[in-house]
């Protein structure tokens, strides 16, 4: 048993939680495949690919090779003035994979960054055209990040963050134009805020964190007329959607529909090291072209396309385009679909859905997530539980056996109540 003298709660403040009532998280000293090893030998099985990231598992020798090559050549290197040959790359290939003309990449950090670049592209879109458009457009369920831009188009009746009601900026939130009501009120709202709307924003097919709710792809058909009908622009948040989550490598293809600005992450690396990217189409990255240096993105962070994380990138792509990743997604969508299906009879369950790598059962009110959390450790698996959502997004390589110990898991826990 390795010292653990290091894991208390003293200096450590944990990602939502309530620090006065939590319990001592779990101690992981390795992870290979879809395999977390913790510190007293046991093994779990990881359900949920570290928040959605290590899509390829864990320490996939292609990619680690690219790190270490990179970590001993330049692992990091201001991108203002200076350019390396890993981020030239990264971006003309994402140009590549995206549908339409998405072929302007500005990398970032993380996926609230990558949101926060796309809002504030689409507003100084605008004011380059001499327009000041400051709001948007977002939907109940959504989830874009923590950050202060991003919270505002969060759900504010829902969201982790409804504490922030009146502090940030009130944006529009409204239902999705799932039906012809709730198309027809999106409808209005455009004609009549047409002159305050900068831009539209969703998650494509699939809501992740403020629940797994999914809609049809011909939302997303609708929303790109609407859009074009009342000249706003349309963002699409793939941070969880993105490199073949739902089924197909980004979800706007689906629908067969290119936005203005569609922004990336999670995945990108392969659940390695932090790199998110907002991709902008030619009309977008035009209008900031001028003679006037004030129309220029004034944005940079610190570590924006850092060698390390654009070679880990790019091995993650080399992994898309090397092995049978949208196969092997479709082979976890079939078993998802098969092996929860017996959640459907359970009295207490309001739905049971798959998309996908995403297997979702929405039970009928808020779960006992820390202890549902307890006893799927004590099965040998990594499953987090959250509102009323149990839900599994495991990594695209993972094997039928220890994809069944997921769900029968679930079913388990579901069916015994």
């Amino acid at each position: 048993m390795p010292n653990l003298d290091w894991l208390n709660l003293v200096h450590v403040w944990l990602p939502y939680t309530q620090m006065k009532t939590a319990g001592l998280p779990l101690p992981v000293v390795s992870a290979s495949g879809v395999h977390l090893k913790l510190a007293d030998g046991r093994e779990l099985i990881d359900g949920i690919s570290s928040w959605w990231t290590a899509c390829h598992g864990y320490a996939h020798p292609h990619i680690l090779k690219s790190i270490r090559e990179q970590l001993e050549k330049m692992p990091h290197v201001m991108f203002g003035g200076l350019a390396h040959e890993p981020a030239y790359t990264l971006a003309a290939r994402l140009a590549k994979m995206l549908p339409g003309d998405l072929n302007h990449v500005f990398f970032s950090e993380s996926g609230s960054v990558a949101v926060e670049v796309a809002l504030k592209m689409s507003v100084q879109f605008w004011l380059n055209q001499g327009e000041r458009r400051t709001k948007f457009v977002s939907f109940r369920g959504g989830y874009h990040g923590d950050t202060f831009a991003t919270m505002a188009i969060c759900d504010p009746e829902e969201g982790m963050h409804k504490l922030f009601r009146g502090v940030v900026p009130e944006q529009f939130v409204v239902d999705l134009p799932d039906s012809n009501k709730n198309r027809d009120t999106l409808d209005c709202l455009l004609s009549e805020n047409s002159k305050e709307i900068a831009a539209v924003i969703i998650e494509p097919l699939v809501q992740g964190a403020g629940g797994m709710k999914f809609h049809d792809a011909a939302v997303l058909a609708e929303l790109k007329k609407l859009c074009s009908r009342h000249n706003a622009l349309l963002i699409f948040d793939e941070i969880f959607t993105g490199f073949a989550r739902t089924g197909s490598m980004f979800g706007c293809e689906q629908a067969a529909v290119t936005p203005d600005i569609i922004c990336l992450g999670k995945a990108l690396t392969g659940g390695t090291i932090p790199l998110a990217a907002t991709v902008a189409t030619g009309k977008i990255f035009n209008a900031f072209l001028s003679d006037d240096a004030d129309a220029a993105l004034m944005h940079g962070p610190t570590y924006m396309a850092y060698p390390l994380g654009c070679a880990a990138a790019n091995a993650s792509l080399d992994l898309f385009e090397s092995e049978p990743r949208l196969q092997q997604v479709c082979a976890i969508e079939a078993q998802l679909t098969e092996e929860l299906s017996p959640c459907r009879c359970a009295k207490n369950v309001r739905d049971v859905r798959v998309r996908g790598a995403i297997g979702a059962v929405q039970m009928s009110s808020t779960v006992d997530a820390v202890g549902l959390r307890a006893r799927f450790v004590e099965k040998g698996c990594w499953i987090k539980p959250f509102g009323d959502v149990i839900y599994l997004t495991p990594p695209f390589v993972i094997e039928p056996n220890d994809l069944s110990k997921l769900t029968h898991a679930i079913v388990d826990e579901v069916c015994a109540k």
